[in-house]
């Protein structure tokens, strides 16, 4: 499976934005998705993760309350909505497929990253 991660950009504090992952190859229907975050410097880290059904969902504390995971299997496309979005979510966000968890290694398949730059 192969993933194309957009959406990222550069916005203010206090703004929004929404990320796309879109999968090809074979359907991701019956994998679980999560969105990673890489600030520079620094490891990548968890943000959010949803199951095959979009039944369950998990986020990190970090952005729980402002950030929404969602999917579309029939579209074979995951999103992440942000919002109230700060300076500290600068980062380069990677979507990623397998299983619903909250390590790396619990994913099989990943995008290429999107970069999101927040302003103060």
């Amino acid at each position: 499976v192969q993933l194309q991660a957009s959406g990222g950009g550069l916005v203010q504090a206090g703004g929004s934005l929404r990320l796309s992952c879109a999968a090809s190859g074979r359907t991701f229907s019956n994998d679980g998705m999560g969105w990673f975050r890489q600030a520079p410097g620094k490891e990548r880290e968890f943000v959010a993760t949803i199951n095959w059904t979009g039944g369950s969902t998990y986020y990190a504390d970090s952005v729980k309350g402002r950030f929404t995971i969602s999917r579309d299997n029939a579209k074979n496309t995951v999103f992440l909505q942000m919002n109230s979005l700060k300076p500290e979510d600068t980062a380069v966000y990677y979507c990623a497929g397998g299983n619903y968890g909250t390590v790396n290694s619990d994913y099989d398949y990943w995008g290429q990253g999107t970069l999101v730059t927040v302003s103060s």
